[in-house]
């Protein structure tokens, strides 16, 4: 409501705006206000308000406004609406470094006059400024003269805020007179649909913000506070600064706006909300009213330490120091220069020019706290301001302003040029000449691009305690946008951090999480806010901080930490194991007992005990069984592909040809005792060449069915990562598993038979009846070979290959010890009963 109070109010009474349609009169009917007194004869135009002086000015060939928050408040009265209110006056504290922005020579020939304004850091103010300058001081204007030429400024230096710079912008933008802030920073005034005559010598927020950004994820801060200004400045800055620490990965935990005008509550508030935040780290884009009140307040009661972040608005401000909890505050702010002949003109000031100035004099006896007496030295004003920033950024502007002149009204555009001074210089003119304005000045280039603002260059500042023990800014590296991503922060100096410390400060919300975890976002909260979970089996994660976690390749397996994959171990039945030496042990041993007893056998072969089940059938049963033995050593050590094919084949044959022998002889035993019945000639059929024949007859069928299989699909070296997750099991795939299954049924099959006519046999009279022998050795080899199956089935990785050459181990020996063992016993030990007598006698 005030805004547009004041708005009208300058509009109407203060600012001297003429406005001529031709009828004066018609605009008093519409507006209800008389403008001005009209001369009809003349055509004359007087002013009916009160110009507000400029603070300084004076005359020259082309003549430069300036806007300046000189005084940091305005003066608020109370209007009755009775009597024409006076214009706003500014009040508050002096802006010191503001009154370091006035004076200094420029073009050789051309004199160049300004008139400077006290904006008082508000915007009516600004805008009453920014009136007066498109108008002139003129008390009078003759309306048949041109309405553009009337004493209006070629341009426009300030203002010092971003709001304030933008209402005059739309205010002289308007009349096409250009304006060049040296302090406004918004990113807003880049727009140049709405503020086609804006420039700036000072970078954009936009910058500042994508700096501040890359600052706090240089030193691994995640976890922020941020406070604003509540104005185009702050807000606008805070907005581009929170996209950008979004893009870096950076969690805000609290942002909150205010103003120095605001209720002492407001202001504690945010006070309350720094001490109980939990992060350690607070950027602040606010100016220097508002971070004075907020310290202001932040010092009436002990606060946990925090460090802050500084925009250019307050980071270099001298007052500010005096908090010396904000030490190891860090910013950026503008490059530090001198201005060539600043100092001697401020020597050069004579009491009688200081004391003539109210300004000057208030600058003075507040800057030195004591009264300005006619003796006084002035020397002491300029030992202060040796380094200037903003300061540097007024000379750029007046001098980017000085060289759009010359450019315009110099015929030749090098220093010794012939210029016209009497040219009738016009505003827009400047303004085109502005957007090419590229020199050098005092060692700093000065150019703008297409939206009107210059190359972004800060200086990183850090407040270090100074041997008197006061807060110092020292300069400890740069920002360069111009420079190549992410080399744009250099810093050269070790910075001190909150309270003094030198070591980095942490400010995270959650601790990072380590190589084999993996971070899981907690509910309602940012991003930064997360748990560290253990990485699930089978996968790693070998970075800090991962958002997820991998599974590791095939044939590797990660470490107990999950941070890395390592190669499986690769299983299979190895010799150097003791279970596989156990069952080479017995294997080896089995096919020794073999040939052992077949030895026996043939030394012995003319016994009765020998020859009484036919011998021949007896040595080949022993050979097969000795291949039996010797077979299940193929199963041990790591498959290969001729490994594979020779062990499951291997096995199967010899099975077979072994218990083609017992059958045989099994056989035997019944036609034996078949003949012996009258009348009988079964043994005819069934004499040693037909025994022959079944046992090759039988074995035959076997070794077809091994053939077809191992043609077809034969069995073949496979690493096996399904039974265990973490280890391979290298073993032999069968290829076919109805190859596999036939052989086994095939055996299955004619022990089973074997078993049958053992049986039938077992109870013919005889003292030595083989067939009892046989039928018992055939219950084992089932027995083994029925509880093999499942055993096979489930026994995982290399027990498999355990579980099957126990398999043919335990029916040899069953099929040797039966049959064999008793024999073998009366032959070496009961030599009395190997005679066909005991054989034939019956029990």
């Amino acid at each position: 409501q005030n805004f547009y109070y004041y708005y009208f109010y300058n509009l109407f009474f203060m600012n001297s705006v003429f406005f001529l349609d031709g009828s004066l009169t018609g605009l008093k009917q519409r507006t209800g206000v008389d403008v001005a007194n009209v001369d009809a004869s003349s055509n004359r135009c007087n002013l009916r308000g009160a110009t507000h002086s400029p603070v300084f000015s004076m005359d020259g060939d082309f003549v430069i406004g300036g806007v300046f928050a000189i005084h940091y408040n305005m003066m608020t009265e109370i209007h009755n609406h009775n009597t024409m209110p006076e214009p706003p006056k500014c009040t508050g504290r002096l802006v010191r470094n503001q009154l370091q922005y006035f004076c200094t020579e420029l073009l050789p020939g051309i004199k160049l006059g300004y008139q400077i304004h006290d904006s008082c850091a508000a915007v009516p103010v600004a805008m009453q400024a920014a009136f007066q300058l498109s108008n002139g001081q003129d008390n009078v204007f003759y309306k048949d003269k041109n309405c553009s030429q009337s004493g209006r400024m070629v341009a426009v230096v300030g203002d010092s805020g971003s709001t304030q710079s933008i209402a005059i912008s739309l205010i002289i933008g308007s009349f096409d007179i250009p304006q060049v802030s040296h302090f406004s920073t918004c990113a807003c005034l880049s727009d140049k649909k709405q503020f086609p005559n804006f420039f700036r010598t000072i970078p954009s927020d936009a910058f500042q913000a994508v700096a501040l950004a890359k600052l706090v994820k240089h030193f691994g801060w995640t976890w922020i506070g941020a406070i604003c200004s509540d104005s185009d400045y702050g807000n606008n800055g805070m907005a581009s600064f929170l996209k950008a620490a979004q893009e870096e990965g950076i969690c805000v935990e609290f942002s909150e706006s205010f103003l120095r005008s605001n209720p002492i509550s407001k202001i504690q508030r945010v006070a309350d909300l720094i001490r109980r935040s939990t992060a350690k780290v607070i950027v602040a884009f606010a100016g220097m009213g508002e971070m004075d009140v907020l310290l202001e307040e932040l010092a009436t009661k002990p606060s946990p330490s925090r460090q802050w972040i500084g925009s250019e608005a307050w980071i270099t401000d001298t007052n500010l120091q005096r908090f010396t909890f904000c030490e190891g505050a860090i910013g950026f702010a503008i490059p530090k220069s001198n201005i060539p002949g600043l100092r001697d003109f401020l020597l050069d000031l004579s009491l009688t020019e200081v004391v003539a100035s109210p300004v000057l004099t208030e600058f003075w006896e507040k800057t030195f706290k004591c009264t300005l007496k006619k003796d006084t030295n002035t020397e002491n004003i300029m030992i202060i301001y040796v380094h200037l920033r903003i300061t540097t950024m007024v000379y750029k502007a007046v001098y980017a302003i000085a060289h759009a002149i010359h450019n315009v009204v110099c015929v030749d555009k090098n220093a010794t040029a012939q210029c016209d001074k009497h040219l009738m210089l016009e505003s827009k003119q400047v303004l085109t000449a502005l957007k090419k304005v590229n020199f050098t000045q005092n060692g700093y280039s000065v150019s703008f691009d297409t939206n009107g603002d210059p190359v972004a260059a800060y200086e990183l500042v850090n407040w270090h305690k100074g041997e008197s023990g006061n807060i110092e800014s020292v300069t400890v590296g740069y920002y360069d946008a111009s420079r190549p991503k992410n080399k744009e922060l250099y810093i050269n100096k070790n910075l001190t951090w909150m309270d003094g410390r030198q070591e980095v400060p942490v400010s995270v919300c959650s601790d990072r999480c380590p190589p084999g975890t993996y971070k899981v976002l907690q509910k309602g909260k940012p991003i930064c806010c997360y748990d560290c979970i253990k990485c699930p089996e089978g996968e790693i994660s070998n970075t800090t901080d991962s958002s997820d976690c991998f599974p590791c390749p095939i044939e590797f397996w990660p470490n107990a930490e999950r941070d890395s994959c390592h190669p499986k171990p690769v299983e299979f039945l190895s010799i150097n194991e003791t279970l596989a030496i156990i069952l080479a042990f017995f294997s080896v041993g089995g096919a020794c007992l073999a040939i052992l007893t077949a030895a026996v056998f043939f030394h012995h072969r003319t016994t009765p005990i020998v020859r009484a089940n036919n011998s021949e059938l007896s040595f080949l049963l022993l050979f097969s069984l000795t291949l039996c033995f010797l077979c299940s050593l193929t199963f041990i050590g790591a498959p290969t592909e001729w490994s594979c094919k020779l062990r499951h084949s291997a096995f199967g044959i010899t099975f077979v040809l072994c218990i083609s022998c017992v059958l045989g002889k099994t056989i035997v035993v019944l036609m034996a005792f078949k003949a012996t019945l009258p009348g009988s000639n079964v043994m005819k059929w069934f004499g040693p060449l037909q025994q022959r024949l079944t046992v090759v007859l039988f074995t035959f069928v076997q070794v077809l069915i091994c053939t077809v299989w191992l043609v077809l699909r034969p069995p073949f070296p496979m690493k096996n990562f399904s039974t265990y997750k973490e280890r391979i099991i290298l073993e032999c795939a069968l290829g076919s598993a109805i190859g596999f299954w036939a052989v086994l049924g095939y055996i299955g099959l004619l022990a089973v038979f074997c078993f049958v006519l053992a049986v039938l046999a077992r109870k013919l009279p005889d003292n030595f009846n083989e067939a009892k022998l046989i039928t018992f050795s055939m219950l084992i080899f089932c027995a083994v070979w029925l509880t093999f199956i499942p055993s096979y089935v489930s026994s995982p990785g290399k027990f498999t290959v355990a579980v099957e050459i126990f398999a043919i181990l335990a029916s040899s020996f069953g099929l040797i010890m039966c049959i064999f063992a008793p024999k073998c016993f009366i032959i070496l030990c009961q030599p009395k009963k190997n005679t066909k007598k005991y054989l034939m006698s019956k029990k």
